[in-house]
This record gives C-alpha cells, structure tokens and sequence, in this order.
C-alpha cells in the first residue's frame, strides 16, 4: 500500500470538492486487501480526513462478523457509516439476505446504507427484498446500482421517503428526476473527473440547469466510453480503468495488485484520449 500516494490523493479529492468519499469501495479494490490493509486504510483515511467531509467505509465481507470488525475499526477511525453488500460469491436468498444485515445492524457501531451491486453480487435485490432492508434498525441508506433505470426509479419512488437513495444518473433522466422529485445523489466511480461530478449537484442546487447538464453529460462519456451498459469495464476491471485514468492526469493511481491486470498501453490510450476530449488533460 502506497500511504504517500493515498495522502496525495485525498488531498486532491477534497480540494476538487467532493462531497464525501467511500473508503474501499467496488473500485478502491477491497478485493486485493488483508483485513488488516482494510483497517490501516481506514486509520489513514480517517486521521486525514475525519470531521471534514462523511466518510463511508467499505465493510463487505462474506459474514456479518467480518463486516461488524470492519465498521467498529471505521468508527473509532472517525467514520460516519458503512456501505455493504450482501456477501458475495455465495448469492444468498432474500431470507438469508435479511438475516445478515439483521445481524450486522444489531454490531455495527455506524449506521448502514445497503449496497445493490449485480455485477459484483450476482445478485441484483428486487424492490420487495430492499423494502425489508430498508426496515432494519441502523439502515439509513441505499446505494442503488443496478444498471435497471426501472428498478432505480421503483426504488425511489417507494423508499426515498424512509432512507436516503443514492444512484441519480447524471443525465437527462437524472435531472428531470431530481427536479421534480429531488433526491440525495450519487456515489460515483473514484471521482476521477474531479471538480465536474460534484459540480453538477452544486450547479443544480444552484438553480443553473444548463450547467449541470454540461458536467453530467462529462460524466456520461467515462460511462459510455469505458463501461458496459451493465456497468462492467471495457478495458478491464473498475479499478484497473479509474487507476488509469488517474495516473493520465498525474495523479497517484497507482496500478492493480493481481489476479488483476493493469489496463493495456492501447486501452490507456484511449482512456487518455477521453480525458483530453473532456478538457482533464
């Protein structure tokens, strides 16, 4: 783990003006870390940046056990909650589902928002298992991330008056959504576009549409140009495309630690190429 790098790189992030940040997310690769790297990640995140802006911290794990250890270490590193998904790999059913948030909500020292991620679950929650959730004690939150605008807007429309529902998309629909009904934001990709992805929740809670529009539809081309429409990566993994793109800009990416690869010199091109196309480079 390079913490020279990762002090740099919050650093940046926070003078880009993110609004918070979640620590060992799908694309910080918490996959690749010990639990003890997951921790002293923390413990850096959190010295760094404690108190200055909400900090979530990633704490999926296959048991509730390991998921509890992970947010008591986040909170006494002063984080504000925890972002989860249901245990991958195994694709447990919707009472097993219940069962394990029940008992992370009953450990967890930090409230819980409840993470909907298809392609890293092999599950994606149908509206009558994330209404459940949404009733357990210490849930406050969803991050809804399946590729189903259908199922975002369902979401919304039934929860958001109960918990806070992250997932607007930065375009068209997300905008006559957020208008019309307002909505608590996103959780975005690493925030490699810096300044234009919060901007276009400043520019709209500002009242200027028309410049919100132009930062969402920046951050519209990294996920047409690098992603999947079901939100996988062209060139690879997630982290091996946004560590890519940092280090395009001079930032302290890094690289992947394997089984993962490094994205090709070709397709660094081509990253490289979107970046200078929206003005990052």
């Amino acid at each position: 783990m390079d913490l020279q790098g990762l002090g740099a790189l919050l650093e940046w992030l926070h003078g880009e003006g993110m609004h918070g940040l979640v620590i060992a997310g799908t694309t910080g690769e918490w996959t690749s870390m010990s639990a003890a790297e997951r921790k002293q990640l923390f413990t850096a995140v959190g010295a760094q940046l404690g108190g200055k802006l909400p900090l979530l911290a990633g704490s999926s794990a296959f048991t509730a056990t390991e998921t509890v250890d992970f947010a008591i270490h986040a909170k006494e590193a002063g984080f504000d909650g925890i972002l989860v998904t249901p245990p991958p790999y195994v694709r447990p059913s919707a009472e097993e589902i219940i069962g394990f948030y029940q008992d992370v909500s009953r450990g967890t020292p930090l409230p819980i928002c409840v993470y909907n991620w298809p392609p890293g679950t092999g599950i994606d929650m149908p509206l009558s298992l994330i209404t459940q959730l949404a009733d357990i004690e210490n849930v406050v939150a969803i991050k809804q991330s399946t590729s189903d605008l259908r199922s975002f807007v369902s979401t919304f429309f039934a929860l958001n008056d109960k918990v806070r529902v992250f997932g607007h998309s930065m375009d068209e629909h997300g905008l006559a959504l957020l208008q019309a009904r307002g909505g608590d934001g996103t959780m975005g990709a690493g925030g490699v576009l810096g300044r234009i992805q919060p901007d276009f929740y400043n520019n709209l809670w500002a009242g200027d549409i028309e410049a919100a529009r132009a930062c969402g539809l920046k951050d519209r081309v990294i996920l047409d140009q690098w992603y999947t429409p079901d939100l996988r990566g062209m060139f690879g993994s997630g982290p091996a495309i946004l560590k890519s793109a940092l280090n395009a800009q001079g930032l302290p990416g890094g690289y992947v630690r394997p089984p993962l690869r490094d994205v090709s010199s070709i397709d660094a091109d081509k990253i490289r190429e979107t970046l200078v196309a929206l003005g990052r480079i």
